[in-house]
């Protein structure tokens, strides 16, 4: 067996390198193997036809080369599951090397969802690993997934997807796949991110319901009982799951009247499938579990009605109910024993869907509207506060938003780290976005507040879609307050959300508003961070001159601030833009002058610098000088937990390597540069990468294979 020194998977000689520890090794053979994981086709689908349509329009193959992705929504038991088998069983010539599928059981009436990690063990023992050369690490699992389906024409299927979260690793990056997803949920950051297609089925028609129970009954049977059949439509509401159900009640007893079924209906309420779900016995079930609950539980369990999400850490309960820690936990505890919650390894309390909306149901009517109000409030106050502490631990040095003292009852999780702020933000992260939206029409205060603590976790995980979003709500809630200082924060903050996606007209919109009120206000500071972000526009549209002009302003302004941090970054970028212009010596000078602040200061900076001093040793035919350099940024931002920079500087060290000769171990960093651009969806920089790795160059200084700084 031969053994390889890199730290991701790649296809070599017809064979698979897979990593066991920190070790690869070669040996495990794919290529004969053509999985069909599909379920069988479904029986007795009707209808659907330009839902059928719709997919297959969705799922042509696209243009741009990249893996092409549809997802198929609607309410649960609307039948989207039976509509991609009944599609993918009548396409299967389209996928000659096979078909995988999984139930990630999503919104499963019992047991947890199926994590990624999972799901991905089982993918890559169908497609020939064994399980003692299946990587350990989670990433490395999606990494060697993606290098056994690139090139292969394969339809993969995950079915019952959670969210986006769930299905993102799960995901090939080769343009010759094609990925079906079925969620109750619309992922919005598919949509937005990697181009997905997004199909909602709806309720079926009356007459496709009709054949749908004629298929399973027959016409003959229909015919004797029209006004039972019209009846059983009206109950069942074009649900297909609430069809089949009652189509196979009906089925085993063929001599029972179909007016009779109708009757055993109305009086177990199906009716309620109106809403979605055909389990009327379940929300019977759940209301004899609310009943045996005593104050104190059923409180805690029709608030957690009001929280738009299904899941909820104890200290955000506490600030909901107004208790103590202790206190929550206990009662949540009691929930948990009731089967009304339970509790994941990261102490989050989960609700499944059902459940969920059944306590929405008892907030509307057991809780009043001052209660109501009042739980809002402190649970705004509590994230907010906690998530202004998170921001000042990634973000220490930036400029400090004084936040209203809080109460007295209010008490933010105590984080006493950078990673904690991190875990905090992504446990989080759903709760503070939908919290954010509610409160839009209601507390413009807290939504600016929140989109202001929430942007640094947003751009160092590259969510920059999200970022953006959320300075858009910022923006509404706030337009027409008196206060310019708020004004000029946030239109400066969204138009770097708008340079960070490269909207550049509405970035030069908002940030001359923002520039305009801090001259206004003769907020020095603020029109320093304006042109710093000038700086940043310009740099992405390749306008080199005026990036470094505005580099140069706000340097000058930030000296009159008296913040050496401030001007140390700013140096730092003009010596990144001068560098780009070619003016090496004067790049390095710069470089140089704000590393000592910034090593000091601002390592995340520092890692920055590192970088841009690897470029410049490129650049200047030092190599060996280069790579010292990158490897050191590497380091850093890995240390912090940015992984957005790494694939960046990961790129450049790949050019460094085949400068000297190492294509091999140029070829392999370039992979693992691939497969990160891949993970956070950053398709043009994949893009950039894959044709590095096929042979392609950049003669022309326009071509730039240089990924963008953003800072």
């Amino acid at each position: 067996m031969t053994r390889v020194t890199h730290q991701h998977a790649v296809a070599v000689a017809g064979s698979t390198v897979v990593q066991v520890g920190g070790d690869l090794h070669v040996g495990v053979r794919v290529e004969d193997v053509v999985p069909r994981q599909l379920p069988a086709r479904p029986p007795h689908f009707v209808g659907r036809t330009n839902d059928l349509a719709a997919l297959d329009e969705a799922l042509r193959p696209d243009a741009a080369d990249t893996v092409v992705i549809a997802s198929v929504g609607g309410a649960g038991g609307i039948g989207k599951t039976c509509l991609v088998l009944h599609w993918a069983h009548g396409r299967s010539d389209r996928f000659p090397d096979g078909q995988l599928y999984v139930d990630l059981r999503g919104f499963a009436p019992e047991g947890e969802p199926l994590t990624a990690a999972t799901a991905a063990r089982g993918f890559l023992g169908t497609l020939g690993v064994p399980p003692a050369a299946i990587p350990v690490d989670e990433y490395a699992q999606a990494a060697l997934f993606r290098t056994l389906v690139a090139r292969r024409r394969m339809l993969v299927v995950l079915d019952n997807a959670a969210d986006s979260d769930q299905v993102t690793p799960l995901l090939p990056g080769s343009p010759t796949c094609t990925v079906v997803i079925t969620s109750r949920r619309r992922p919005s950051q598919l949509i937005n991110t990697a181009g997905a297609r997004h199909l909602v089925l709806d309720a079926l028609p009356d007459r496709e319901a009709r054949a749908l129970l004629a298929a399973r009954l027959g016409s003959a049977r229909l015919a004797c009982e029209p006004e039972a059949v019209h009846a059983l439509l009206r109950c069942c509401g074009g649900l297909p799951l609430a069809l089949s159900v009652v189509a196979g009640r009906a089925a085993a007893h063929p001599r029972l009247a179909l007016s009779t079924v109708v009757d055993e209906l109305h009086e177990a309420g199906l009716d309620g499938l109106e809403d979605g779900e055909p389990g009327t016995d379940v929300k019977a079930v759940l209301s004899w579990s609310y009943r045996a609950l005593d104050p104190r539980h059923a409180e805690m369990f029709a608030l957690l009605g009001l929280i738009l999400v299904t899941d909820v850490s104890v200290e955000a309960a506490a600030a909901l109910a107004g208790t103590p820690v202790r206190d929550a936990r206990t009662v949540l505890r009691g929930l948990e024993q009731s089967s009304l919650l339970t509790r994941d390894d990261a102490d989050r309390y989960h609700a499944h869907d059902l459940v969920h909306a059944f306590a929405e149901d008892r907030a509307r009517h057991d809780i009043t509207e001052p209660a109501r109000d009042g739980a809002w409030h402190r649970l705004t106050e509590f994230h907010t506060h906690t998530a202004h502490a998170a921001r000042r631990l990634l973000e220490p040095h930036d400029i400090y938003i004084e936040l209203p003292a809080p109460s007295r009852t209010c008490r933010p999780k105590p984080l006493s780290s950078r990673m904690e702020a991190l875990a905090w933000f992504a446990a989080e992260h759903r709760n503070l976005w939908h919290l954010l939206v509610v409160q839009y029409s209601s507390s413009p205060w807290a939504t600016w507040q929140l989109a202001w603590a929430m942007s640094a976790y947003h751009r160092l995980s590259g969510l920059l879609g999200d970022d953006l979003q959320a300075w858009v709500y910022a923006l509404g809630a706030t337009e027409g307050w008196p206060d310019p200082v708020v004004d000029a924060l946030v239109h400066r903050h969204l138009g770097h959300a708008y340079v960070q996606v490269g909207r550049f007209d509405e970035a030069r919109h908002h940030l001359g508003r923002a520039l305009h009120e801090a001259k206004r206000e003769d907020d020095i500071g603020s029109q320093g961070f304006v042109h710093r972000i000038v700086s940043v526009m310009y740099e992405y549209q390749e306008h080199l001159e005026p990036a470094y002009d505005h580099a140069r302003k706000a340097v000058e302004l930030f000296r009159r601030t008296g913040e050496p941090l401030w001007v140390a970054d700013a140096i730092n970028a003009a010596g990144w833009c001068a560098a780009l212009l070619g003016r090496f010596n004067e790049a390095e000078h710069l470089c140089w002058e704000a590393y000592p602040v910034l090593s000091h200061y601002d390592p995340r900076g520092a890692a920055d610098t590192l970088d841009t001093l690897g470029f410049i040793a490129h650049r200047t035919h030092r190599h060996h000088d280069a790579l010292e350099h990158f490897r050191s940024a590497l380091a850093l931002y890995q240390e912090l937990g940015d992984v957005y920079h790494v694939p960046d500087t990961l790129d450049r060290t790949g050019h460094v390597l085949h400068a000297l000769g190492r294509t091999d171990d140029a070829d392999r960093t370039w992979r693992q540069a691939l497969v990160l651009y891949r993970n956070q969806l950053r398709v043009a920089d994949a893009r950039r990468v894959r044709r590095q790795l096929e042979g392609g160059r950049f003669d022309r200084p326009s071509e730039h294979p240089w990924p963008h700084r953003r800072r």
